[in-house]
């Protein structure tokens, strides 16, 4: 290999979900782009469960599309079940979700990383940060095993469970940062060595059942979406096959049973002294913290279309293997079930997030960016986000131009940087509406909206998205003026639909005028929250408004936090860090 081949602007390290996002936003901004990663193989593999989206990580992959990306498309592609959750309630909660084929969305997701212009996509094991000395401090590049050495002015860490990861079920423990794969000691060594803080946090993954061995008649079926609906505003309709979903129970056996065996349980033995994740508990933490609790839900749900493999959510454990079968044996539906893989849990490091900027650049060395499980977060779709915003950035250094912030107001990511960056976090960080403070204006509908713009003032849209986009938001335009301008019975459509129980369907049969406007399903959607929520949207963004000329206000460069009395200490503290 010639040195050249060694030679790239931006250096991607993993191929899991930040780091395709990365890697593929900044080949998309002309940056020559390499993803190193131990197998490519695995590039995009789901490593807990098979599904994609949410309650608020629904939105954040509809951003995440909106700017480009590639996880939207991936599970249009490849998604067995659509549901949109939170439906009763108002468009500020909805969150799409989809079931994946998971072999089918790992291989969608590196055919797409495959296709894309500028992109190296190398099987290497990276040992070590070549970083000049500062101040400040530059990244130059990385070291691989057996010595080669990648040149690059921007480096995007992108390691997930990977930094001296330790897998733990029941007594015994295994170096890895996931089930056969090895760990990375090398790029943990070298963040210590240039003066990064690191700390540790655990994670956990449920057992596999063979869905031959699962008696399905006393479990209780779960339906997806009669019609689908997808995530990227690229696709127009799921083409994929729908499958069922079941839902089964715990019961006090299996609590018992779980109590009886916590002094087996890593978690309860000291063997594991770092933190999970408080909104996905392992069964084990279910039991103790909810011993009131009669019973737990759990959800079985089908790895993919061409295997019989189930994964249990819900039932997240580090219990020991022969404990595992008992306890799978003891739910209804599952007394003969057979375990194909057993759950462990895994403990790994990663850089308390107050050490990044809000663009993802760290602070301490210049061009070494990092996105995902790295910075403390958990979830493929917080990983995505921040994955596409450190692509974006760091060619957007090497080009000479301001970095993309994304605030509070603008995007459920730009809240997720924020609250990584500023605040930083003690437990593995997770996406929730109640986290935004403007999700009225955030909602998953309108994320093209809001960012597409973005997209293409950078240079990530091309020329036909940009059409599709222009065309749909000029017929949101029409539409809007159209409720307007025309009644029925003396009353303007648009007051007409914001009557409670009031559809744009129910327009549409009373002035035939509006059904022959023929508008694709997401415009109407569109039309018929923004005319039903006009009056707390125009509120909402009187109030951001507000706050932005609050931000505005620049704080004096060295001013002394902790010299203000009337500040809590502890916020004091936090303000002098950041």
């Amino acid at each position: 290999m010639s040195r050249s081949a060694y030679e790239f602007d931006v250096l991607v390290i993993g191929g899991g979900h930040a780091g395709a996002e990365a890697a593929a936003a900044a080949a998309r901004l002309g940056a020559r782009t390499a993803l190193l990663t131990t197998s490519l193989d695995t590039i995009g593999q789901m490593s807990c469960n098979p599904a994609i989206g949410g309650v608020a990580k629904g939105q954040l992959v509809r951003e995440v599309d909106a700017l480009g990306g590639l996880m939207g498309r991936a599970i249009d592609a490849t998604g067995i079940q659509f549901r949109l959750l939170n439906r009763r309630k108002g468009p500020a909660m909805h969150g799409p979700r989809a079931q994946a084929d998971k072999r089918a969305y790992q291989q969608e997701i590196k055919r797409l990383l495959e296709e894309q212009p500028g992109l190296v996509l190398t099987q290497e094991a990276v040992e070590d940060l070549l970083v000049e000395p500062g101040p400040p401090a530059r990244v130059r590049g990385v070291r691989v095993r057996g010595g080669a050495v990648y040149q690059a002015r921007a480096v995007i860490l992108t390691t997930g469970t990977f930094l001296q990861a330790l897998m733990h079920t029941g007594e015994q423990k295994t170096p890895g940062g996931r089930a056969g794969e090895g760990t990375s000691s090398g790029i943990s060594s070298a963040l210590v060595r240039h003066g990064f803080e690191l700390a540790r946090f655990k994670t956990g993954t449920p057992p596999r059942l063979h869905g031959r061995t699962i008696d399905f008649s006393r479990l209780e079926p779960l339906a997806g979406d009669d019609v689908p609906q997808p995530f990227s505003f690229l696709t127009p309709a799921i083409e994929t096959p729908q499958v069922l979903c079941w839902i089964a129970y715990t019961n006090p056996a299996v609590h018992e049973l779980i109590r009886a065996n916590l002094h087996r349980a890593p978690m309860y033995s000291g063997q594991i002294q770092s933190r999970g994740p408080r909104y996905c508990p392992s069964i084990e933490d279910k039991v103790v913290r909810f011993a009131d609790k009669p019973q737990h839900q759990l959800f079985l749900e089908p790895e993919g279309l061409g295997t019989l493999e189930y994964y249990c959510n819900g039932l997240a454990t580090s219990l020991p293997m022969d404990v595992q079968l008992e306890v799978i044996r003891s739910i209804r539906g599952l007394e003969h079930a057979e375990i194909m893989r057993f759950g462990y849990a895994i403990e790994y490091d990663f850089v308390p997030p107050t050490q990044t900027t809000p663009w993802l650049e760290s602070k301490a060395c210049e061009g070494l960016f990092l996105a995902g499980q790295i910075n403390g977060t958990s979830g493929y779709e917080e990983a995505a986000a921040q994955g596409i915003m450190a692509g974006i950035n760091a060619a957007l250094k090497l080009q000479g131009r301001p970095p993309l912030v994304l605030s509070r107001s603008e995007a459920y990511i730009g809240v997720l940087i924020d609250d990584l960056v500023t605040l930083g976090t003690n437990e593995p960080y997770r996406m929730f509406t109640s986290r935004a403070e403007h999700r009225m204006v955030l909602r998953q509908d309108n994320a093209d909206q809001r960012l597409t713009p973005h997209g293409r003032r950078l240079g990530l849209i091309d020329n036909a998205r940009w059409r599709a986009f222009e065309e749909k938001r000029l017929a949101i335009e029409r539409a809007t003026a159209y409720l307007v301008q025309h009644s029925h019975e003396g009353i303007s459509l648009a007051h007409l639909l914001r009557r409670p129980g009031t559809t744009f369907a129910d327009l549409e049969k009373i002035d035939p005028g509006l059904a022959e406007l023929r508008l694709p399903d997401d415009v109407r959607q569109q039309v018929e929250i923004q005319t039903k929520y006009e009056g707390y949207i125009r509120l909402e963004e009187d109030r951001i408004a507000k706050m932005r000329r609050l931000e505005e206000k620049p704080i004096p460069p060295g001013l002394d936090f902790m010299s203000i009395s009337s500040i809590r200490f502890e916020a004091r503290e936090k303000l002098a860090r950041i």
